[in-house]
């Protein structure tokens, strides 16, 4: 699907673009791959790994709508990873997280169409889902507005979606690598801010495969969500430094205790199938398809029960002390 094709990557410095270029690479032959982020000496880090004749490398912000509009030229597939994301840090600086979040969105989008751009993938947070802090109220935001865009679209074949999943093992806002330098330093104690909270937790080459995958599936307007374990973060600790006193340090600003990735709310409009849900659009769109309960590969999906929730307490499938070191482990191969 990729091969001889130019796919330009926001956020492309990020653990997520760096491990989704490396992906394409090793599995297709593009024409294109572009990194599209704001900091140089990440971008030069990043050239020294990745160097191959088909990358480029642009130094722009998504806040910057005309520098969006002149890279996304010529461009295929567009995967939208750019994003202010700590929690508390958005908590403090509210303003910052709205322009980089939602305007930010408006502007891949205004650029996607304009270029004609065949199809964009958002990533977003299962933050997003009854948000109870700015960062997920952000991409709940933008997560709407990607939606929406293929109402604007018109007859134009530019198509977008939404990809949403819980934590990532060893990304840079994981508590793995936190955990990890206390346990190094010889800390006594491993700081939780509360014993009974719960997180989804999946790989980066897990949520990489996923978006990858969503490209072929994607009809326009959907919320791909996959099915992925849970944790307790006290059996993270325990798995990661046993032995080690557990220090209930308290919840960070706007953090909730366990995270919902399908709102109950959303229910009369989510769909499951075999290893994802898709919610889909409460919105009717005026020229493509508006049912979601099947894909562009021809799986077929079934409306779940009213109520239904899938968040991070209830989820069936958590991982027991024994068995998160053994993911963490291959998560970060």
């Amino acid at each position: 699907m990729f091969d001889n094709k130019t796919i330009l990557i926001t956020g492309g410095t990020g653990s997520f673009g760096k491990k989704y270029t490396k992906t394409l690479l090793e599995r297709y032959k593009p024409k294109k791959i572009i990194i599209y982020s704001r900091d140089e000496l990440k971008q030069f880090e990043m050239e020294q790994t990745y160097n191959q004749e088909c990358m480029r490398y642009f130094i722009g912000d998504v806040r910057d709508r005309d520098r969006l509009t002149m890279a996304m030229r010529g461009v295929d597939y567009v995967i939208h990873a750019a994003a202010l994301k700590q929690v508390p840090a958005a908590e403090y600086n509210p303003m910052e997280c709205i322009k980089t979040n939602i305007n930010g969105a408006e502007n891949v989008i205004h650029a996607a169409l304009h270029n004609q751009v065949k199809k964009v993938i958002a990533l977003s947070t299962d933050k997003a889902a009854g948000p109870v802090n700015l960062y997920g109220a952000t991409k709940l935001a933008s997560d709407k507005l990607f939606v929406a865009a293929n109402n604007m679209a018109g007859g134009q074949e530019t198509y977008f979606s939404v990809v949403r999943y819980g934590n990532v093992v060893g990304s840079r806002g994981s508590v793995v690598p936190f955990f990890q330098k206390l346990i190094d330093e010889g800390a006594s104690k491993i700081p939780v801010t509360h014993n009974e909270m719960t997180r989804f937790w999946i790989s980066l080459q897990g949520g990489v495969d996923f978006v990858l995958k969503n490209f072929e599936r994607m009809l326009g307007g959907e919320i791909f969500i996959p099915k992925i374990p849970s944790i307790r973060i006290v059996d993270l600790a325990n798995a990661m430094a046993p032995g080690l006193e557990i220090d209930e340090i308290g919840i960070r600003p706007g953090e909730k205790l366990h995270e919902i990735m399908c709102p109950a709310d959303d229910s009369y409009h989510t769909y499951e199938f075999h290893d994802h849900y898709v919610i889909a659009p409460s919105i009717r769109f005026t020229s493509r398809p508006n049912d979601f309960d099947h894909n562009a590969l021809d799986e077929k999906g079934t409306l779940v029960e009213p109520g239904f929730e899938y968040n991070s307490k209830n989820n069936p499938d958590f991982l027991a002390v024994g068995d998160i070191n053994q993911f963490n482990a291959k998560a970060c191969e």
